[in-house]
């Protein structure tokens, strides 16, 4: 019973210690939080104490949309970075409490090792800006030159600003650790620990790819999406073991894994790069590029005390202000909000042969190969997409980094080739897509004829799959 504990000197007992952290199943002072896709989470007192903050709860709450504009095809998709940093936290744990049960004594797992991969799983995408990766990967690169900036790079800035405002009492070695953790996936990050690398691996892996951030957001996003899933990561989770501080899979888990990766690849070429959801982020930059000044955005993107007042709600700032010099971007969020939108002509995927020397297909590329005799096209009118789908490492196969066991008599581990497993898995592993867009319906024709005529100059035939329909050509 808590009743027969003196509730302060408890804590403070089980928070005094060297590693600032207690045992992870000690549920005694632990919050309960009933997800739609784990169940019950159980949020220990030190993760609560980032949670309970105004800067967490706007980085992941309800302001900051997990899948950004797509929820404006996919009515479904309206759920938070909130949920899915709780999902990532709780797998966390589960990941690291699994490996301790399996092989604690081998691999002299803590409470220590525990407390800061949830930490990190739980803060992983604290530094995320308005509307998520559009923000990040569309809208900065068009409004500063060679942009280094990322999302995880914030969220490392806006941990240590959480812990400084709020005098968040965590051992320095353990902040530092999160830190990196969050940071993981990044080739250049220097970790402190020289052993038990492996522990790295379980938030954001940088080696092969699997992680739980995937596991949950995979599962997550195919629900709220009214999408099927057939991967299961618990099989993964279940029978996973360290070797050579890798964590490495049992052999007969080659396709599950696979699985994971073709998964993933499907949400992004039909949730995450959706035609209809590109047309609307297209059209979310342009706004943003009228009002960034307006909203003083460049100046807030390093400073994370104004940064963390960046939210979803920045549509609802620009429709709502009456300043002049926002007509434009204002005129494009009604558009949005109307439906009218940049209106998809046509696309294709670029031909194998040709993926080692492909530009990227601009506007203007568009505009040189109109029709003599047409309307008159403008750069302006005309918004190009170009779309890189992979299995998450570009054109290698992820699955050829990933090192597995033959079973648990085995302390033996190795890579598998596709090619001894099934013909049926790809042989490619990238796809691009260039997808044209009219921003004026009336030019929907001109510009697709255009795009043909791009398409001939660049290959000498069209890769594309059909014309573009007759009725889109006719709208006015």
């Amino acid at each position: 019973m808590v009743g027969a504990f003196n509730e302060e000197e408890v804590t403070a007992s089980l928070l005094s210690n060297k590693m600032t952290c207690y045992s992870s199943r000690d549920r005694r002072f632990s919050k309960q939080v009933h997800d739609n896709v784990h169940g019950n989470i159980y949020l220990d007192p030190l993760a609560l104490k980032f949670v309970d903050t105004e800067q967490f709860q706007r980085q992941v709450l309800r302001d900051l949309k997990q899948l950004g504009l797509a929820y404006l095809v996919y009515p479904g998709a309206v759920h938070s970075r909130f949920e899915h940093s709780l999902g990532v936290y709780w797998l966390a744990g589960d990941a690291v409490e699994k490996l301790q049960d399996n092989q604690g004594l081998e691999l002299g797992i803590d409470n220590f090792d525990i407390q800061t991969v949830k930490l990190s799983g739980l803060l992983h995408d604290v530094g995320h800006g308005p509307y998520s990766h559009v923000f990040e990967r569309e809208f900065l690169p068009r409004v500063i030159d060679n942009c280094t900036w990322s999302h995880e790079e914030m969220s490392v800035k806006m941990v240590d600003h959480i812990v400084d405002e709020h005098s968040i009492d965590i051992n320095p070695a353990s902040l530092k650790r999160v830190k990196e953790m969050i940071l993981a996936s990044s080739s250049s990050v220097q970790k402190s620990a020289q052993e038990k690398q492996f522990l790295y691996d379980i938030v954001a892996n940088g080696r092969t790819g699997i992680d739980v951030d995937k596991f949950d957001y995979i599962v997550r996003d195919t629900r709220a999406c009214g999408l099927g899933c057939s991967f299961q990561f618990e099989r993964l989770m279940e029978t996973m073991r360290v070797i050579g501080d890798e964590i490495c899979y049992r052999a007969k888990d080659y396709l599950t894994i696979n699985k994971l990766f073709t998964t993933r690849a499907d949400l992004h070429r039909t949730v995450y790069t959706h035609a209809k959801v590109k047309a609307v982020e297209l059209m979310f930059v342009d706004a943003m590029l009228e009002a960034h000044s307006y909203c003083n955005i460049l100046n807030r993107l390093d400073n994370p005390a104004e940064y963390w007042k960046l939210d979803d709600t920045i549509l609802k700032t620009i429709e709502t202000a009456s300043a002049q010099e926002l007509q434009k971007a204002r005129e494009l969020v009604l558009r949005i909000r109307r439906r009218d939108l940049y209106q998809f002509c046509n696309e294709y995927t670029v031909p194998k042969d040709t993926m080692d020397h492909f530009k990227q297909v601009t506007a203007q590329d568009i505009v040189c190969s109109q029709r003599s005799g047409g309307p008159e096209l403008k750069e302006e009118d005309v918004a190009v997409c170009n779309v890189k789908i992979d299995l998450s490492r570009g054109k290698e196969n992820p699955l050829e980094s990933i090192k597995f066991f033959k079973d648990y008599e085995s302390n033996e581990k190795f890579p598998i080739q596709e090619n001894r497993i099934s013909h049926l898995l790809p042989g490619y592993c990238q796809d691009m897509i260039v997808r044209v867009y009219s921003k004026k319906p009336e030019l929907v024709e001109a510009i697709s004829v255009a795009f043909e005529n791009f398409q001939r100059k660049t290959y000498h035939n069209i890769p594309q799959v059909h014309e573009t329909p007759e009725k889109k050509k006719r709208r006015k």
